[in-house]
């Protein structure tokens, strides 16, 4: 029983994840205009050192701070491709679903 399950919750957790992701990316304002991006970049170079910071001392880690946390201005290539194919997702989805529905009316004629 419990083999047929587990599955099941590592699906879940994933899709919980993921959407969680893309709930704060959505909420923080990444997806909307280029100056609400800038805004929130602006916000997380402010916030993220010290949180790293904190956590290394937690754990008790030495690391080298040089440039890992002088971020660049321009948005890595990745970060442009997943945020281009997210606002995208609504019209691929639709176009997607127009053709499913022709390719099923094709084949019930």
């Amino acid at each position: 029983m419990a083999s047929r399950i587990w599955p099941l919750v590592k699906l879940v957790s994933k899709v919980t994840i993921a959407g969680g992701a893309v709930y704060v990316t959505y909420d923080s304002g990444l997806l909307g205009s280029s100056e609400q991006g800038s805004v929130v970049l602006e916000k997380a170079k402010v916030a993220v050192p010290p949180a790293l910071e904190e956590w290394i001392k937690y754990f008790g880690l030495e690391v080298r701070m040089c440039k890992l946390l002088i971020w660049p201005i321009t948005w890595y290539l990745g970060v442009r491709w997943t945020i281009s194919s997210l606002s995208e997702a609504p019209t691929r989805a639709s176009e997607y679903t127009s053709q499913g529905l022709q390719y099923v009316k094709d084949l019930i004629k």
